[in-house]
């Protein structure tokens, strides 16, 4: 699992996302101040986020790292699917903190999936996914227009995921 299956890796990250996919932003409020944006940070990064919303997630690292393939499943009992994983970028940065991962051979689909908290110059923190995808697998494609109704609820999911790791977090 050294390489991506889609030409595009970074495109989550340098825009505009590529034609011929399906495209998916998704933004929500999870908090206020640094603090707030730490939490979130380390909560996306350190695969807590993920976990947290009810996937299983192996990864070969602790972290998000450029590099790091991983796994994630999602789904109940015998309709669960296995997606491999490569992050393709990571952003540590004082008041930006995430990374995206690309489809490895083996997933569903194809496409680049990104996960970003962000701290506005008001002090909000914002929660971004963008993603750019399309299906590879027969199951995926006869799942058709159903799968990016999928992927919004799962965005909508991690986004208060994430708010609530946060809300945790504060004393």
């Amino acid at each position: 699992m050294n390489a991506v299956t889609y030409p595009e890796a970074g495109a989550t990250r340098l825009r505009p996302l590529p034609d011929g996919y399906n495209h998916l932003h998704h933004r929500n409020r999870i908090g206020r101040g640094r603090a707030d944006l730490e939490a979130a940070g380390a909560a996306i990064t350190g695969w807590r986020m993920h976990r947290t919303s009810g996937a299983r997630l192996v990864a070969a690292a602790d972290r998000a790292e450029a590099g790091v393939t991983l796994t994630v499943s999602l789904g109940l009992g015998p309709f669960r699917f296995t997606a491999p994983c490569r992050v393709v970028w990571t952003a540590y940065e004082p008041d930006r903190v995430g990374f995206a991962y690309g489809t490895a051979p083996g997933h569903p689909e194809c496409g680049e999936e990104s996960f970003v908290a962000e701290l506005a110059d008001d002090g909000t923190v914002w929660f971004t996914i963008t993603a750019f995808s399309r299906p590879v697998a027969w199951y995926a494609r006869l799942a058709g227009p159903l799968v990016p109704v999928l992927q919004r609820w799962y965005a909508r999911r991690l986004g208060a995921t994430l708010r609530r790791i946060v809300a945790r977090s504060r004393p």
